[in-house]
């Protein structure tokens, strides 16, 4: 398999930081793994939000990492670094990568993998790794969920909402979400939420907490911070936990401590992508035990937006940056 692999690759590249006209489509050598990895035949790359930042030049990727976009994909293990399991070589995978996903291969890390179950398709399984990694980690494991409790969603039809809302429902939770439109309100109580605010036409703090019985919700995940941040506390109940995962709305927040304090309300955060290697190996694996059973019996899916040819990830930005897509955006490169 790997005597059949050619010596260049299509791939898309940052040419300079910019809109999405700066993404270009260009000649690559076939990346070769080194000690503990593998090589894997791209067949669908997952578009996240963190690739759009990348490309406007304010989400520089890691030391080692490659320049090229693309943080999750699907594909075949054709060539393995020294060190790894033969067994790995032919297995269908998707996989939560560093960078470089938006290529005909990429290098990724066998412990960073999953299998691809019959009945997933390979569309479906790009769409996977960025959002399950990231709603695990910050729901389940920074923010400490329990089934019966309720958890509060901001951007309830994006890849994060989604998949948040249909996780925490499978795993006993109430889910409320905010969205941009009716119609989008419309889509995520079809997801699953048992309640979706149209925050620009209804107050998220007053409607969550008339949800929760006026004692608040028990957890937010938000990925806007700025003015949102003391409107999520003002939603929390005692001992309620905010997850901040992005900074939309700016990096800058204007908190009343004391009424958090008396409140023993908890704010933390975090990124993947600096993560360390074994730290993704390890959440890879609490995820294969606790969650890819759902995924195995179809009871989880990600919801999917549209699909774009590699050569057309420009106007995937563009939808992404939209702000008008529901569910995942993923990039077909190859066969699958």
């Amino acid at each position: 398999m790997a005597n059949d692999l050619p010596e260049n690759m299509r791939a898309v590249a940052i040419a300079k930081p910019g809109g999405p006209e700066v993404l270009t489509l260009e000649k690559r050598p076939v990346p070769v793994p080194e000690q503990g990895e593998v090589l894997v035949r791209v067949s669908h790359a997952g578009v996240n939000r963190p690739d759009c930042l990348q490309r406007a030049g304010s989400y520089p990727p890691p030391d080692n990492a490659s320049d090229l976009p693309g943080l999750e994909i699907s594909g075949e293990v054709v060539k393995l670094g020294e060190g790894v399991d033969p067994g790995e070589l032919g297995k269908r995978v998707c996989a939560l990568v560093n960078g470089g996903g938006y290529a005909e291969y990429c290098i990724a890390r066998p412990e960073h993998c999953l299998p691809v179950p019959a009945g997933l398709s390979m569309a479906e399984a790009a769409a996977i790794p960025e959002t399950l990694f990231t709603v695990w980690h910050n729901v389940f494991q920074r923010g400490y969920a329990r089934d019966g409790e309720t958890l509060l969603v901001h951007g309830g039809t994006s890849g994060i909402g989604t998949m948040a809302t249909k996780l925490a429902k499978l795993f006993g939770m109430q889910v409320v979400t905010t969205n941009g439109s009716d119609a989008k309100c419309e889509a995520s109580r079809g997801f699953g939420a048992d309640l979706a605010i149209n925050y620009r036409t209804q107050d998220f703090v007053e409607n969550a907490r008339a949800f929760a019985d006026g004692k608040g919700v028990d957890l937010v995940l938000d990925m806007v911070a700025g003015g949102y941040t003391q409107r999520n506390l003002d939603a929390l109940a005692e001992d309620g936990r905010l997850v901040v995962i992005a900074v939309l709305g700016g990096a800058k927040s204007e908190i009343n401590v004391a009424r958090m304090m008396v409140r023993r309300q908890t704010v933390t955060g975090s990124t993947l992508r600096a993560r360390s290697n074994v730290f993704k190996g390890m959440l890879a694996d609490e995820l294969f035990r606790e969650v890819w059973p759902l995924v195995e019996r179809a009871q989880l899916r990600p919801v999917m937006d549209e699909t774009f040819a590699l050569e057309d990830a420009a106007d995937a930005h563009r939808r992404m940056e939209a702000g008008e897509h529901i569910g995942k955006i993923v990039l077909s490169v190859g066969e699958g």
